[in-house]
C-alpha cells in the first residue's frame, strides 16, 4: 500500500510578528515522529476538508467568524459509516472522499491517526478521543461495538438517558478538551438512543514566539467599512510564504516544526470568503509545495473564539441525505430498530496569544429512533483572514477558520 508522508493541517489560527523577534524560545529538535497513512486516505481527507469549508460557507452567516475541525467531523462520520449500509453508507463514504477506499483500510488509517498524531511532536499537546453513549435497553450490535473499540479506541457506555447522563457526556467532552468545551448537549430528547462523539485537542507553542512587549492596539478593518482596535502581535523572522491567485499565505511552525498554522490573507479587494472558496485539495498541495522561506514581518491578532454549528444543512449539501431521513439504513448499529441521524453538531474553541495556540473541537452525532536591507515585507492580518493548522507528515487538516471579527478576552 502506498504511504504518503505529509502535513496535517488544522484550520484555526493566524499569527502576527514584529521585527526584532528571535527564535530562542522553542528550539527545534529531533523529537518528531512521522504520521504515515495511505495516500488515498490522505488526499481524500484533504479534499473533504475544503469541501466541508465550502459547504459551511453557504450555510453560515457571512458576517460571522467560524472555526471548525474537518478531522473531528471526518472521524465522527467514520464511526457512523461503520453503522450504515447500502445507500446511506454510499452517501457518507462519497462525501468523506473515501468511496475508493475499503472500509477496513479507512478504519486502519483512523487508528493510525489516533495513535500517532499525539506523539508526532513531543513539544505539542494533542489528543484524539472517541466515545459512544447509548440508552440503556437499546441493543447495539456486537460487531459495531467491536470496530469502534478496536479501530477508534472508543469508549462504549450504556446509560439511563436522564439529566445525569447528559452531565456525564458533557463532562467527557470537557475532560478531553482541557475544559475548553464544557457542553455539547443541552438536553436529551425522548427519541435519542445513541450519541457518537469525537474530541480533538491541540496546544502548541510557536517555534518563534511573539514578544508580548511588541503587542499593541492596531486598527482591524471590517468588511462593512468600519474598523476596530485589536491586540495585534508582531514578529519578524524567516518564515515560509506562498500565494494563490487572490491571497498570500504564511506558515508559522509550532515547537519542533511538525505542526504548522498557515495564514490565508486576501489580496487587494478580494475577501477571505473568495479566497477560501478557491482553495481545493489540489490547490492546497500546490501551495505547500511552492512555499519559499524569506525574512518578513507578520501581524496576528491576539484573541479567543468559541464557535458552535449545527451541520445537518451543510452535510446535506455535501450529499449526505439518507442518513437524516426516517428511512436511514443504520442496520449495522441495530438490525431491527428504525434509526436516523437527528443532528450533527460541532463545538470548537480557539485561543491565540504570544506564546502559542490552543484549539479544541467536539463533534457530536445524535442518533434517533424513528419514528533585504529595506524593511521586510509585511503580512499583517488587519482585515478578515483565514487560518489552517497542519502536521507535516500525514496531510490531515485539523482545523480551518475564517476570522472576520477577532475578540480579545
Amino acid at each position: 500500500m502506498k504511504i504518503l508522508k505529509k502535513s496535517i493541517t488544522i484550520p484555526m489560527l493566524a499569527a502576527a510578528m514584529l521585527s526584532g523577534c528571535t527564535k530562542d524560545n522553542v528550539a527545534p529538535g529531533n523529537e518528531v515522529n512521522p504520521v504515515e497513512i495511505p495516500a488515498s486516505v490522505s488526499n481524500g481527507t484533504t479534499s473533504f476538508a475544503f469541501d466541508f469549508i465550502h459547504a459551511l460557507q453557504k450555510t453560515q452567516s457571512a458576517e460571522e467568524n467560524f472555526f471548525v475541525s474537518p478531522l473531528s467531523l471526518h472521524m465522527a462520520l467514520g464511526m457512523l459509516l461503520n453503522g450504515a449500509e447500502k445507500e446511506t453508507a454510499d452517501e457518507i463514504q462519497k462525501a468523506l472522499k473515501m468511496d475508493a477506499v475499503a472500509l477496513a483500510d479507512l478504519n486502519a488509517a483512523y487508528k493510525t491517526l489516533i495513535n500517532d498524531l499525539p506523539v508526532a511532536d513531543s513539544k505539542v499537546s494533542l489528543g484524539l478521543a472517541n466515545s459512544v453513549w447509548y440508552r440503556n435497553g437499546f441493543s447495539v450490535e456486537d460487531d459495531f461495538q467491536s470496530v469502534l473499540k478496536n479501530s477508534f479506541e472508543s469508549e462504549v457506555t450504556g446509560l439511563p438517558f436522564d439529566d445525569a447522563a447528559k452531565d456525564r457526556i458533557n463532562k467527557w467532552a470537557s475532560d478531553k478538551t482541557n475544559g475548553k468545551i464544557q457542553k455539547v448537549l443541552d438536553n436529551i430528547q425522548p427519541q435519542h438512543v445513541m450519541f457518537l462523539l469525537n474530541a480533538l485537542y491541540f496546544k502548541g507553542d510557536w517555534q518563534t514566539r511573539f514578544d508580548a512587549k511588541k503587542t499593541q492596539d492596531t486598527p482591524f478593518r471590517l468588511e462593512n467599512g468600519q474598523s476596530k482596535n485589536v491586540k495585534m502581535m508582531f514578529a519578524g523572522s524567516d518564515f515560509k510564504v506562498g500565494a494563490g491567485s487572490n491571497y498570500d499565505a504564511v506558515r508559522l511552525p509550532y515547537a519542533n516544526g511538525q505542526f504548522n498554522m498557515t495564514l490565508i490573507i486576501p489580496k487587494g479587494q478580494n475577501t477571505i470568503d473568495e479566497a477560501l472558496k478557491g482553495i481545493t485539495g489540489e490547490g492546497w498541495s500546490k501551495l505547500n509545495g511552492g512555499m519559499t522561506e524569506r525574512g518578513i514581518t507578520v501581524g496576528l491578532p491576539k484573541f479567543t473564539l468559541d464557535y458552535s454549528a449545527q451541520l445537518k444543512e451543510t452535510l446535506t449539501g455535501m450529499g449526505i441525505k439518507r442518513a437524516f431521513e426516517n428511512s436511514a439504513q443504520l442496520t449495522k448499529i441495530n438490525k431491527l430498530a428504525e434509526l436516523y441521524v437527528d443532528f450533527v453538531k460541532q463545538d470548537a474553541y480557539l485561543g491565540i496569544d504570544e506564546q502559542g495556540t490552543e484549539a479544541a473541537a467536539v463533534t457530536t452525532i445524535g442518533i434517533g429512533l424513528t419514528s533585504a536591507g529595506s524593511e521586510p515585507p509585511r503580512y499583517i492580518c488587519d482585515r478578515p483572514f483565514g487560518l489552517i493548522i497542519s502536521e507535516n507528515t500525514s496531510n490531515t487538516i485539523l482545523f480551518v477558520g475564517r476570522i472576520k471579527n477577532p475578540e480579545s478576552k
